[in-house]
């Protein structure tokens, strides 16, 4: 086994990320759970659902958002020059294995928008480096984020991987058999 100091030379780090990204002047980074994402103008919710409408996607129940971000790890939020949340970003995670981060988001019509999704990768993968180093790291992103995840390091489907979910049964429920499961013993 290799000494201690040159464990850390043997794994395999994100590609470094250069200098800095800074975000455009005005802007700032909020973290959870210092951070708050709400406004003088509107709540963290209705900022998140003005944010995920902006990006075309469906807006979420305050129930919903609750729920998401009470099972995140940490979140990030990206404010501009009017106190707007223009950008954010959450992960989950194991502990142990696995980090997931999610909701990748920059509002389309913020002209800051590459220097905020750079800015939310890169300070997410700073954080997940310091703590939870080791952990493999899956994302979810719009299609205007890529060139900026090949930046940093992200490989798209390596191998030909492909994301799969199961869903699980409560006790005591009776489980349809698939077509595909054979139907045999």
């Amino acid at each position: 086994m290799p000494p201690p100091d040159r464990l850390a030379s043997l794994l395999i780090p994100f590609r470094s990320s250069g200098s800095a990204q800074v975000l455009p002047q005005g802007y700032r980074l909020i973290q959870s759970p210092e951070g708050d994402l709400a406004t003088e103008g509107e709540t963290a919710v209705e900022g998140l659902n003005r944010l995920l409408q902006a990006c075309e996607e469906r807006p979420r129940s305050p129930e919903r958002w609750g729920q998401v971000l009470a099972r995140s790890t940490w979140h990030l939020g990206v404010k501009d020059r009017q106190d707007r949340l223009v950008g954010f970003l959450r992960a989950t995670s194991d502990l142990a294995l696995n980090a997931n981060l999610w909701d990748l988001l920059s509002d389309p019509a913020d002209p800051g928008r590459d220097q905020v999704l750079t800015a939310l990768v890169r300070c997410s993968l700073g954080r997940l480096r310091r703590e939870l180093a080791g952990c493999s790291v899956s994302l979810s992103a719009p299609p205007e984020a890529l060139e900026i995840l090949h930046g940093v390091g992200f490989v798209v489907d390596p191998g030909g991987i492909r994301a799969m979910g199961l869903i699980l049964s409560s006790p005591g429920m009776e489980q349809k058999e698939s077509p595909r499961s054979g139907g045999g013993n």
